[in-house]
């Protein structure tokens, strides 16, 4: 058995992390998601593997916690506030009532099978719910990271719909799990005709609307703020622009989990506000938040796989299997359709890829660590069980993403790769390709003083084959040449 010291710390990670990226490479010519790929190996290394012990839940989440924030923050970046604006109510109304009907329609079906003699799982109608809570969210680190990292381009404004669903449903995810683990260690099945219900309502509202609001208050407010003191700051040393964001994303989280709002929601909306407004040095802070997404989402999900003993998570195998089943075919797609009833311009394949893209992944396993700290009985059955979901929704439904796209008819041509490593500052201009055809030759004239090309509008750099040539007027065009244009800023402010 080996364990995680001071003095191994850095030997085992470095092991765990260079082994982990080759198993990734290998898997992802089957198509398997990179993240399960994570999980796998962790498992792999963890102590019914190769005996690596770590059993520190309260690290854990820690870790947890960190990774998130960069998680969302990034995906919030690289999210177009034009792109999100008409899937708005879509988007929230599954983040909130999606998540409550989930919750509702799996926990009633966990305690069916918890009444059923044939299977051991004997839980209390509080603890069913409770589990079901805790994997009612869709994971923001799983969507964002399939979604993008399959460059996949689908319809009707689906992908934002599902990231704006992943990045803002930890709130109710989150309330209805805290209040379910206190009514599980206040009372019993014995007492729960007791129960104030209507003050228990009324209270599990004003602590939901609390998270909202306080979480979208303060993190609109960062977002304008850190916008502000990025572009008002002069720092001699360009990496510590990212250094300093990072700093701030951080700070948000912190501040507005003390003054009880929901962090993960501030950072994501931070996130949004800041990469849809002007900031210095977009390229390089964009390129750091990326590489430290793939850090923190390796180390999160590797540990993850070392936290869980899989000789356990097999005892309730076929109970977890039936329990990921049905939210899969029939808890999220009620969900899902009863939650979009309202938004008539949502076509039925839509809403069917919608129920199918309910990944779950790092936020219901970190949820699920929440009954394990609070000594709930019966929380290392929620555990185990979370964790075997999370499995197999990676691998049914994350493995299957691209196809399912493709079989309902919703994909997109994938965006023409750019040609040219180029970036100028925000106000200088826009950037702008196009690909010299045949046509264009013969139209035009063979130079780039034929093209005509509007005043204010410049060619910067042609690349012919493998070469970059600079151009002049008198250049000579050739079929395929890739030409990388400027247009001033005054040009398109005015649209001339």
């Amino acid at each position: 058995m080996i364990t995680f010291t001071s003095g191994n710390i850095l030997f085992i990670g470095s092991i765990l992390i260079f082994c982990s990226i080759l198993i990734t490479k290998a898997g992802g010519r089957f198509g398997m998601p990179t993240l399960l790929l994570f999980l796998v190996a962790g498992m792999l290394f963890g102590c019914d593997g190769l005996g690596i012990h770590f059993d520190n839940v309260g690290q854990a989440q820690f870790v947890g916690m960190v990774a998130l924030c960069v998680i969302l923050f990034t995906g919030g970046v690289e999210t177009r506030i034009s792109d999100i604006r008409p899937v708005l109510g879509p988007g929230l109304t599954l983040s909130t009532v999606g998540v409550l009907l989930t919750t509702l329609f799996t926990g009633g079906f966990i305690f069916a099978l918890s009444e059923w003699e044939l299977f051991s799982l004997q839980l209390p109608l509080i603890t069913c719910f409770l589990l079901a809570a805790t994997m009612s969210s869709t994971d923001s680190a799983t969507v964002f990271n399939i979604l993008r990292g399959k460059n996949m381009r689908l319809k009707n404004n689906l992908q934002p719909m599902l990231e704006l669903e992943s990045g803002s449903n930890d709130p109710m995810a989150y309330i209805l799990t805290i209040v379910l683990i206190q009514l599980a260690l206040t009372v019993g099945d014995a007492s729960l005709s007791s129960l104030d219900t209507p003050k228990l309502v009324v209270d599990s509202l004003t602590i939901l609307a609390q998270q909202f609001a306080v979480g979208a208050m303060i993190g609109a407010g960062a977002g304008f703020a850190t916008g502000w003191v990025m572009n008002k700051v002069n720092l001699n040393n360009i990496p510590l622009y990212s250094i300093m964001l990072m700093s701030i994303v951080f700070f948000t989280f912190a501040v507005t989990d003390m003054l009880g709002g929901n962090g993960y929601l501030a950072v994501y909306i931070t996130g949004i506000i800041v990469g849809n407004n002007r900031m210095k040095n977009r390229k390089q802070v964009v390129a750091f938040f990326d590489g430290l997404t793939w850090i923190v989402q390796i180390g999160m999900f590797l540990l993850l796989g070392l936290l869980v003993v899989p000789s356990e998570m097999w005892k309730c195998a076929v109970a977890a299997l039936l329990i990921g089943l049905f939210m899969m075919l029939v808890a999220r797609p009620l969900s899902v359709f009863m939650s979009l009833l309202p938004f008539k311009n949502i076509n039925l394949a839509s809403k069917s890829y919608v129920s199918w893209v309910g990944l779950r992944g790092a936020v219901p396993i970190i949820f699920a660590m929440y009954p394990v700290v609070e000594n709930v009985p019966g929380s290392s059955e929620i555990f185990n069980i979370v964790f075997f979901i999370t499995l197999l929704s990676l691998v049914l439904q994350g493995g299957t993403i691209a196809a399912a796209a493709k079989k309902m008819n919703l994909l997109l041509p994938p965006p023409e790769k750019s040609h040219f490593d180029v970036e100028l500052p925000e106000d200088a201009g826009e950037l702008s390709e196009i690909t010299v055809t045949a046509e264009l030759i013969e139209s035009k004239g063979d130079t780039l003083q034929a093209l005509g090309l509007p005043k204010g509008v410049l060619v910067m750099l042609v690349k012919r084959g493998d070469r970059y040539v600079v151009p002049d007027g008198s250049l000579k065009l050739h079929e395929g040449d890739h030409l990388l244009m400027v247009a001033s800023s005054e040009i398109e402010e005015t649209g001339r």
